[in-house]
C-alpha cells in the first residue's frame, strides 16, 4: 500500500510530462542513415529509462564479488556453528556417567 502511494504521484508527473511533450524530434544514428520519428517525451524517458537500467547492470555487476564473498562467509558460519554443537554435545556430561562417579 505503501509504495502505491509513494509511485502514484510520480506516475503522475511521467504521464503529465508525456501529455505535454508531445512535439515530434528526429532521431538519427550516426553512423548509419538511420531516422526515426518520436515525441519529446518518448525520447528523453526512454533515454532515462536506457541510463537507469545500464546503471542497475553496472552496479549488479560490481556488487558480484561482495554478494560472493557474503555467501562463503554464510556458509563458514554455518559449519562453525555445526562445529561448536558437535563440540558441545561432547563435552555435556552424561547423567548415567556422572551418576556412576558420584557412588
Amino acid at each position: 500500500m505503501l509504495r502505491l502511494i509513494l509511485a502514484l504521484p510520480v506516475v503522475l508527473l511521467l504521464i503529465s510530462f508525456a501529455l505535454s511533450n508531445r512535439a515530434p524530434v528526429e532521431l538519427g544514428l550516426w553512423p548509419t542513415d538511420l531516422m526515426i520519428e518520436v515525441p519529446v517525451s518518448v525520447a528523453i524517458l526512454g533515454g532515462m529509462a536506457a541510463s537507469f537500467l545500464l546503471g542497475a547492470t553496472l552496479t549488479w555487476v560490481g556488487s558480484l564479488g561482495h554478494r560472493r564473498r557474503a555467501s562463503r562467509a554464510e556458509s563458514q558460519l554455518k559449519h562453525t556453528k555445526a562445529q561448536m554443537d558437535d563440540l558441545r554435545a561432547r563435552m555435556a556430561p552424561v547423567p548415567s556417567t556422572l551418576a556412576r562417579l558420584t557412588d
